[in-house]
């Protein structure tokens, strides 16, 4: 017999994994947006509304608020993506990521864009 507390568990688990991931706290999308561009991340990347080279060297960030990681080894969510954007190579040595002088302001919002992006 299934105990009622083991399937309601079970249950909350497999939803989980149908949820959109986590929103930034006090981040806001459009400026997260806009900042992108100023910041020039569509010379590496793609990303929705945000002007870039026809061919970017970079990932897409098209659904990033889907990835489970951040470069394939981050675990992706609101405060470990901020800290990515202000300095990638202190969560992933070696990465092509370069350090942009983001700011936490500006990385917050930069976060709250791209885990937008479903």
């Amino acid at each position: 017999m299934v105990r009622p507390g083991c399937l309601l568990a079970t249950l909350a688990l497999l939803l989980a994994g149908c949820t959109p991931q986590a929103r930034v706290d006090g981040g806001d999308p459009e400026r997260g947006r806009l900042l992108m561009a100023q910041y020039q991340c569509g010379s590496c990347h793609a990303a929705p509304d945000v002007p870039g080279v026809e061919r970017p060297l970079g990932p897409s960030l098209h659904g990033f608020g889907r990835r489970s990681y951040i470069a394939g080894r981050v675990p992706n969510g609101p405060s470990t993506l901020a800290r990515w954007l202000q300095d990638p190579p202190a969560l992933v040595p070696g990465t092509v990521m370069p350090r942009l002088g983001v700011s936490a302001l500006d990385a917050r919002d930069m976060a709250a864009y791209l885990l937008s992006l479903e």
